[in-house]
């Protein structure tokens, strides 16, 4: 059974959350806070993160942190409505998704069914894809680049699959994002540019003159064909 940890300083969400997840077939751990929730990372056995932003003390962007320098854990985030800095910022620090409140829960459960889905697949056709110095083996889900490793999320590395996929093609955003989540994503929304933005940091592309992952303006992306 996958375990998720809720780390969030209402209570009454959090339980509210452990029950509904709980009785999906979701073992259910929660924290009430980031400290609490960093501690309970620390021993182990958490297949993913449902992580508040805004709470005091230890907030939601230190937990964040903490677990991108651990590694790729999958992350959800929860964000106050229309707050898109937050958002924003969440996604650049490595968040894998996110969700604004209120939210219903059996939205929350589909986002947690398909990052765990995505970050434990591997590719019908798993036969290695590179290009611009870059290699990617969907079989281990590792990349590197130049011959060194490079720890990317579960969302960057579906992204930069897609990408790698159709090299020498542009992909529109749209179609960029729903190849690497799976879902429908809205036309406005942008924060694909903002997974291509950490990308390019974690590829070491020059994001003035990037020459492995190009943005055709008003289009997409495209990484070139080698």
């Amino acid at each position: 059974m996958q375990k998720l940890l809720v780390i969030d300083d209402d209570p009454g969400l959090a339980k509210l959350l452990a029950e509904y997840l709980g009785g999906r077939g979701y073992a259910v751990d929660t924290a009430g806070g980031g400290q609490l929730g960093l501690d309970r990372l620390r021993a182990g056995g958490v297949d993913l993160v449902i992580l508040d932003l805004m709470m005091p003390e230890v907030d939601g962007f230190a937990v964040l942190r903490e677990i991108r320098k651990q590694g790729a854990l999958p992350v959800i985030m929860l964000t106050a409505r229309g707050d898109d800095m937050d958002r924003i910022l969440g996604l650049e620090l490595g968040a894998d998704d996110y969700l604004s409140k209120p939210f219903n829960p059996r939205e929350l459960l589909a986002r947690v069914n398909a990052v765990l889905r995505r970050s434990r697949a591997v590719p019908p056709d798993d036969e290695r894809l590179e290009a611009a110095g870059v290699v990617l083996d969907p079989g281990r889900r590792e990349v590197t680049v130049d011959g060194q490793p490079v720890d990317l999320t579960t969302t960057e590395f579906d992204i930069l699959r897609a990408l790698l996929a159709a090299s020498g093609r542009v992909i529109p955003r749209e179609r960029l994002m729903a190849d690497a989540r799976g879902d429908e994503w809205a036309a406005y929304d942008r924060s694909v540019d903002v997974h291509i933005s950490h990308l390019r940091r974690k590829l070491g592309d020059d994001p003035r003159k990037p020459t492995r992952i190009k943005t055709v303006r008003g289009v997409g992306y495209l990484v070139p064909r080698t």
